[in-house]
Formats: C-alpha cells, sequence, structure tokens
C-alpha cells in the first residue's frame, strides 16, 4: 500500500512538471499597484481597487483588486504568450498545480523604500514580497521536488515595477516631506536607486535569471499631479525632472548589475518613453486624450479615488489614464507590445520575445 501511495504521488508530480513544460515559463510580479492584481483585497488597507467601477471592463465586469477598468500588464504579458494568468500570493486558491503557473506578490502602495506608502498602513513592502517568494519555492519545492522547483523558478520570467511610489507617495507626498528634508532630489534619486540595487540582487540569489524592470512613467503628467499644479495642462516640473533623473540613473545600474553578475538578467523597460508616446501624440494611439482621467473629479477628474460617486467616462479606450494614477487596459496593451517588441529605444538591452527565446541556462 506505501508502495502504491508513492508511485501514484510521483506519476502525479510527472504530470505536473510535464504541464509547466507544456504550457510556458511560470510567471512572477512584484511592485506595486501597477502590477498588483489583488493581493491588497486581504489586506486592511486603504490602497485597495475592490469596488466599482474598477474592473467595469474586465471579463467578469466586477471589480478584482487590480487598479485598472480591465486588465494590466502582467496579465496581458500571459496572454500575449500564451500563459494562464498569475493569481495573488494571498489568494487561498494558489496551491497544488497552480503554483507552477507562478504567483503575483506586488502590493499597491509600495516603493524601493520601507517608509514609502506609510499612510496606506498595511501593505506588503517589497522585502515581505521576496520573503513570500521564498516561501512560495518551499510550496513548491514541496509538490514538485527541489530540482523541479529549482528548474521552475531558473526558467521563469519575473517582472517588477517599483520607484513611482518613492517619488508620489514619499518624497513629494506633502511638502517638507521627511525624505525631502534629508535629500536633496538630486541626492535622493540615487539612493533610491542604491537600495534598488539591493532589492534585485536578493531577487536574483533566489535563483531568477531573466527579470523585466520597469522604469517609473513620466510623474508630473498623470491627473492626479495635473490636478494639483498644473494650470494648462503643463505637467508638473518637479515630478518630471524627478522622473529624469530616476530612469536613466535605473537603467545604468541594471547594466552594471548585469556586468557584475557576468550575464543578462536584467532588462531594462523604458515606460517613460512609452508613456510620453501616448502624452505627446495621444490621437496617434486612438486616444482622445492624455490629461483627463476617466474615473475621477475635479480638475482633470484628477482629484480623490474612482468610486462609484465619480465622473465616468462612456468608452475606456479613448482614455490614457483610467483612474487619477494608473492607465487604461487600452494603454497597458500598447506597453506590453512595446515590451514584447520594442526597439532599443524601449528595451535595453532586448526585448522580452528575444529575451525568451534565449535559452536561460546560457
Amino acid at each position: 500500500m506505501v508502495g502504491f501511495v508513492n508511485i501514484s504521488t510521483c506519476f502525479f508530480i510527472f504530470l505536473l512538471v510535464l504541464a509547466v513544460g507544456v504550457e510556458g515559463r511560470a510567471f512572477f510580479v512584484f511592485g506595486d499597484s501597477l502590477v498588483d492584481n489583488g493581493n491588497n483585497n486581504y489586506l486592511v488597507t486603504t490602497a485597495r481597487a475592490d469596488a466599482p467601477p474598477y474592473g467595469i471592463d474586465y471579463p467578469t465586469h466586477r471589480p478584482t483588486g487590480r487598479f485598472s477598468n480591465g486588465l494590466n500588464i502582467p496579465d496581458i504579458i500571459s496572454e500575449e504568450m500564451g500563459w494562464e494568468p498569475t493569481l495573488p500570493y494571498l489568494n487561498p486558491q494558489l496551491r497544488g498545480p497552480k503554483l507552477l503557473v507562478g504567483a503575483n506578490f506586488a502590493s499597491a502602495g509600495v516603493g524601493v523604500l520601507n517608509d514609502t506608502g506609510i499612510q496606506f498602513v498595511n501593505i506588503i513592502r517589497i522585502y515581505q514580497q521576496l520573503n513570500y517568494f521564498e516561501e512560495y519555492q518551499q510550496r513548491l519545492r514541496a509538490l514538485i521536488g527541489i530540482d523541479e522547483a529549482r528548474k521552475v523558478v531558473n526558467e521563469s520570467l519575473v517582472l517588477i515595477t517599483l520607484g513611482g511610489n518613492d517619488f508620489v507617495n514619499n518624497y513629494y507626498l506633502v511638502p517638507y516631506s521627511a525624505r525631502s528634508r534629508q535629500y536633496s532630489l538630486q541626492d535622493y534619486v540615487p539612493f533610491v536607486i542604491s537600495e534598488y540595487k539591493k532589492v534585485l540582487m536578493r531577487l536574483y540569489t533566489l535563483g531568477v535569471l531573466r527579470v523585466i524592470v520597469t522604469g517609473t512613467g513620466p510623474l508630473g503628467c498623470v491627473p492626479a499631479e495635473l490636478a494639483l499644479h498644473s494650470r494648462n495642462g503643463e505637467c508638473a516640473e518637479e515630478l518630471m525632472e524627478a522622473a529624469e533623473l530616476y530612469n536613466p540613473q535605473l537603467k545604468d545600474m541594471l547594466k552594471d548589475l548585469n556586468d557584475e553578475i557576468g550575464r543578462k538578467v536584467f532588462i531594462a523597460a523604458n515606460t517613460n518613453q512609452m508613456h510620453m508616446d501616448f502624452i505627446s501624440e495621444p490621437q496617434r494611439f486612438g486616444f482622445i486624450t492624455s490629461k483627463i482621467a476617466c474615473c475621477g473629479q475635479g480638475p482633470y477628474n484628477g482629484i480623490g479615488l474612482c468610486t462609484p460617486f465619480s465622473n465616468l467616462c462612456p468608452n475606456r479606450d479613448l482614455y490614457v489614464f483610467w483612474d487619477p494614477f494608473h492607465p487604461s487596459e487600452k494603454a497597458n496593451r500598447i506597453i506590453v507590445q512595446q515590451i514584447l517588441n520594442g526597439d532599443n529605444k524601449y528595451m535595453h538591452p532586448m526585448n522580452l520575445r528575444t529575451m525568451l527565446a534565449m535559452d536561460p541556462k546560457a
């Protein structure tokens, strides 16, 4: 009887490993609200997207915890690659064969720094996300064994999106914030970059070999900042300066990190340029505006949160921004196309399709 159980268990593990080999790579997501697909629904926090009209264009037409009218960037990457979408790590359904798909550890409100997003109280800060990834790997090893679990992680794809909140929800959150009194902007940016390097090194030591790292968008051009700072629709100067300092330094840090490691593990996605394309020529992409959020209130629909009582546009595909901070699904789809296929202006040193064509052991 014991022997029968062992044979059955081995056969089950074989089928699981075969399934993940057929269906594609595991996909892991870390970061903030741009990529959170519902972890914050399981937390007592104000950083939530669990009420209408969030999710109005999601297949279920119900809110999911995504800060979007529909799908977000990780969803669309999974869709484009033909992979099953990842579940939030805190979702109780993430067990058994679902672990082989990967997991989303992202949490709205977090930044590179631990003091970013403190006003949201209970969020999964980035080092806790990495701790959960370690916990995930223990669960995976228990399911399919040490060697196969290591292979799943080594051959996986990782997406990490951090940095924007370290400015909008930390340095510039209030006048004379603690960080702005401690650092000039010119010193704060290298500090954030140096802390981010530690995060990425920890991620690498956990066994991942293919990581897409997105920069910040043009922070001063989001409707929330236009509502606070703009008179004639011009982007907020200080936040634009922050993005202009941060993104090139992030790209340089990733190159240095790859040089130190001796392989191209980290890929820079120039999401700042992707967004600037929309902002400078929205009509070229089928949008009517890049300044006004679809859902919100006040100038540019940029004040407060998107709620059932907010103004709501009838056609989300005509708007770059869904709410005061986050892109619409249509904008996310265009961004993913650049991540997949973009040239060196958008993806450095290669795009996602090139990355995935490479042997992860090479």
